[in-house]
């Protein structure tokens, strides 16, 4: 199987080495804009399997030229280019998946086209969207009635410092949508959509992590697949204490709001001065992270009232020197080629990952991401 990963960032980087180690994979092409990214990619991958491109990527038309060869890809590219990354896919008849998981409606719309030319896409493949998404899938369908399920994800600093107790490990243009925008979720079979930085709550995790809160976010595909199958069903993006108010507080006065305002003859939108204002102050004092994960399931087993937990506490990666966030995110998704290219996974059309990753595929995938360094606990409780 010839394989083609967009993007050299850590994340891109990170699957190419990975993927180049299994037999199955016969060459990996790294495809970029940026030469020097392309040329660390390859240097860090070391692999002789491993083939470096530079080539645009900015629309359709770019994407399906680079993978018109390639049996499977791995699209590690920003939000914006996700739905050109996947049409292109289906144009080159070649399997995509995606670390992306919004805007899951409008791809959906693409599923029989992609049925049509006998491919699967998967988007939505990383730690959140991504594993918190199959876990939530497994705990539901281990129930015999599931009433509610929530995914709590963060990745955080290893070492917080104020103000704000938080460093950004992708993008801050990304990570202020949390603040701003409605949260999807699902309740009695109906999506709906909840107030930004609504039901926070607080809560702990094992060390090195203590004391945290978290606050409902989007539930990206999961509130489509799902909603039919619990009654509740929401996901929860986790910071450290007071990190959520802080930046509420700026939300509400509008710091984070997209319309251009006019100083001195000068056009800005207020979130694009809080981006400059801010970026300083969310660097961290370490480059180290921590990902931390806990889905709960709850509801009726063998007329016992039942709860499944799922729990992860994943630490900076100083063997491959990279992030946990990045390597929680690029590692479920490199996998998930992997298998694609063994035939392990033989659906095609637009697939969310909790449609596959569950029953009989469950065990074996949380095993294999187990020896890759990603180590999930679970535990059951019967509430007598």
């Amino acid at each position: 199987m010839r394989a083609v990963v967009l993007g050299t960032g850590m994340i891109g980087t990170t699957v190419v080495s990975e993927l180049a180690k299994y037999p199955t994979i016969e060459s990996v092409t790294a495809v970029d804009g940026i030469k020097a990214s392309v040329e660390k990619c390859l240097e860090i991958a070391a692999n002789p399997k491993v083939i470096g491109q530079v080539a645009s990527l900015q629309t359709e038309e770019d994407i399906a030229k680079v993978l018109k060869d390639a049996d499977v890809a791995v699209a590690c590219l920003p939000h914006s280019l996700s739905l050109p990354a996947i049409k292109a896919a289906i144009s080159a008849k070649c399997h995509l998946v995606d670390l992306v998981g919004s805007k899951i409606e409008e791809k959906m719309k693409l599923d029989q086209a992609a049925k049509d030319a006998g491919v699967i896409i998967m988007p939505g493949c990383g730690v959140a969207p991504g594993i918190t998404n199959f876990l939530a899938a497994q705990g539901i369908e281990l129930l015999d009635e599931a009433d509610e399920a929530v995914m709590i994800c963060g990745g955080i600093p290893r070492f917080p410092v104020p103000p704000l107790w938080y460093q950004v490990v992708f993008r801050l243009e990304s990570v202020l949508g949390l603040y701003t925008r409605p949260a999807l979720a699902a309740e009695n079979g109906e999506l709906v959509e909840l107030p930004p930085l609504s039901g926070l709550e607080k809560l702990t995790f094992p060390d090195p992590v203590g004391n945290c809160e978290a606050v409902i976010t989007d539930a990206h595909s999961t509130a489509y697949t799902l909603k039919d199958k619990v009654k509740k069903l929401y996901e929860k993006t986790v910071r450290y204490e007071g990190h959520w108010n802080k930046m509420g507080v700026l939300a509400e006065l509008g710091f984070l709001d997209d319309k251009p305002l006019e100083i001195d003859g000068n056009y800005i939108t207020p979130r694009a001065f809080a981006e400059k204002v801010l970026s300083p102050k969310l660097q961290g004092s370490s480059k180290e992270d921590i990902t931390v994960v806990r889905v709960e399931v709850s509801g009726f087993k063998n007329g016992n009232q039942t709860k499944y937990t799922w729990e992860m506490v994943d630490l900076y990666d100083h063997e491959r020197n990279i992030t946990s966030m990045a390597k929680t995110t690029a590692l479920p998704a490199m996998l998930l080629a992997n298998w694609i290219a063994q035939g392990k996974i033989n659906a095609v059309g637009i697939v969310p990952i909790e449609k596959v990753i569950i029953n009989e595929h469950f065990g074996p995938f949380v095993e294999e991401l187990k020896s890759l360094g990603i180590e999930i606990a679970f535990k059951e409780e019967v509430l007598v």
